[in-house]
């Protein structure tokens, strides 16, 4: 069977988009303001997106189905395999008493808790980012957040925050490197253009997310911190992405924070500890006896070393030829058509999933919490009870996450998203402006800047040829705009409920999303402002 994608089914692409945004609205709505729990609100907004698409689209039962079943399936790998892992991790290191000891550790450096968020959640999140992506940092942030005994809430709000600037050149690179592929752009000049753009964010972010978890006060209470955190990372962040290209800049990047936050810990304190954000939180636990800061250490030195190993290209193919089969998705493979002026000519898309069962970033999570927990002294079978039991505490989330996943893959090869973009494509003069709220939006709505890049990418290109504006400013627009919606898309809302459950005062994943949702606004909104400048203000900034 073949399927040609139509855009504007309703005769019109403002009345298309209208109805293309429905099964958003009713999974928000469901989540944010009627509180259903998080994997029937996925259900239903997957209900309605299949009705959208088959009846409104006039795409074929058999093909939404198989969209909806291959995004089930990635949303269980990686995305599910990560989660689980990750907290498998964090369940070991409590089970042997190394989080206290970490605890130890981190309130060493600062007793301060706007001091732990900046080195755990935007510092390290970064460099976690770097290597693995797809939902690992927030993943791990939140963990160590919730062992640190911040609050349940405010350590989801501040992994989610946290994990917007470095997406872009998350992964190794990732994003950018499909980018290019997608738009047959030339990858140093968009990782330079992005390079451009995000570091004013990456400045900007640390004093946000202080402000976000203890107030404008508070936030200049430890502005020097803020300061040098973002400081060091923006500049990193623009000169290896200008100068060398996208694979190490959030891994470069975030060891140069870390190390600038640690030096400047050395000189300055701040005036006023902030070091008991939840009264009501259980008391500090007591490292094992015999614990040292090198072994509390082990598990999380290892993860960075598995997953950075992991992520480079000539071991990621080596082991993704042995480990991680591939196959064309049934129905699906090949059948659905892109059409201009999404492209340039029709062409079909591939759907291909990849099992992956060894290369994936979940598997140095499986395999660092293994050796972890014999080097902690956990005979086997306990470690195995410990993973039991992990998996018995995620289970619906899993299931959550792949409803999620399966109404964004039914929107996407429907083309429905594309119905959205297009018509913020319809802007004329103000497209620069709405050009990286296309990115956030495909971002929102995929959980991926990946995915958003092969969504939107031909689309930025095509439309900036159109108006007379630089392709390569608008596709890297695409990108910089994307990484403002990673913290509202169901992916990372779930993820972020998951990891810091358990206790009576866990939030629901729509508590979540209603405690991140206007700050992901507002920064998106600032990406468009500063997009529109250097179109129309600054366009020597452009790389040629």
């Amino acid at each position: 069977m073949h399927w040609s994608q139509i855009y504007a089914p309703a005769g019109s692409i403002g009345l298309s988009a209208l109805i293309a945004a429905l099964p958003v609205v009713v999974l928000l709505g469901l989540l944010a303001f009627l509180h259903v729990r998080a994997h029937l609100a996925a259900l239903a907004g997957l209900l309605v997106a299949g009705a959208v698409a088959i009846f409104v689209y006039g795409m074929p039962p058999s093909l939404a189905g198989a969209a909806a079943l291959y995004g089930a399936a990635f949303g269980l790998f990686p995305i599910g395999w990560i989660i689980l892992n990750a907290i498998f991790v964090y369940q070991l290191t409590v089970e042997t008493g190394q989080f206290a000891a970490l605890q130890n550790q981190v309130a060493g450096l600062s007793r301060d808790r706007r001091i732990q968020a900046l080195l755990i959640a935007f510092s390290f999140g970064a460099f976690i980012e770097g290597a693995a992506g797809f939902g690992a940092p927030i993943a791990i942030t939140g963990a160590l957040l919730i062992g640190l005994g911040f609050r349940p809430l405010e350590a989801a709000k501040l992994a989610l925050i946290g994990n917007t600037a470095p997406v872009a050149f998350g992964a190794l690179g990732t994003p950018l490197i499909t980018l290019a592929n997608i738009t047959q752009l030339d990858l140093g000049q968009l990782s330079a253009m992005v390079g451009r753009q995000l570091p004013v964010f990456s400045l900007l972010v640390p004093f946000w997310l202080i402000a976000a978890q203890a107030g404008w006060r508070g936030m200049l209470a430890v502005w020097p911190a803020c300061l040098v955190t973002g400081a060091s990372f923006a500049l990193s962040q623009f000169c290896v992405s200008n100068f060398i290209g996208p694979m190490l800049v959030d891994i470069i990047s975030a060891m140069v924070s870390i190390g600038a936050l640690v030096v400047l810990m050395k000189f300055w304190r701040p005036a006023e500890i902030q070091d008991s954000a939840d009264p009501a939180a259980p008391p500090t636990p007591v490292a094992a006896p015999g614990t040292s800061a090198a072994k509390a250490w082990v598990p999380w030195i290892l993860l960075s070393v598995l997953v950075f190993l992991w992520g480079l290209p000539a071991v990621r193919a080596r082991l993704n030829g042995f480990f991680a089969p591939a196959f064309d998705v049934p129905l699906l493979h090949r059948a659905v058509e892109r059409v201009p002026p999404v492209v340039a000519k029709p062409e079909a898309e591939a759907a291909v999933f990849t099992l992956n069962l060894l290369s994936a970033s979940g598997t140095a999570l499986l395999l660092t919490g293994g050796i972890a927990g014999l080097c902690l002294g956990l005979r086997p079978a306990r470690i195995f009870q410990v993973y039991l039991r992990t998996f018995w505490q995620v289970r619906v989330s899993l299931l959550t996450i792949a409803l999620m996943l399966a109404l964004g893959y039914t929107t996407r090869y429907s083309g429905t998203d594309t119905t959205l973009g297009l018509a913020m494509a319809a802007t004329g003069a103000f497209y620069p402006f709405f050009s990286p709220i296309i990115g956030w939006l495909g971002v929102a709505l995929t959980g991926s800047d990946t995915s958003s890049n092969v969504l939107f990418g031909n689309l930025q290109k095509v439309t900036a040829q159109q108006l007379g504006l630089s392709p390569v400013l608008m596709a890297a627009a695409n990108s910089s705009g994307g990484v403002m919606g990673k913290m509202i898309d169901a992916q990372s809302i779930v993820v972020a409920s998951v990891v810091t459950g358990g206790r009576p005062d866990s939030p629901d994943a729509g508590t979540v999303l209603r405690s991140v949702f206007w700050h992901s606004i507002g920064l998106a909104i600032l990406v468009g402002l500063l997009v529109a400048a250097q179109s129309y203000l600054w366009p020597g900034i452009v790389p040629h």
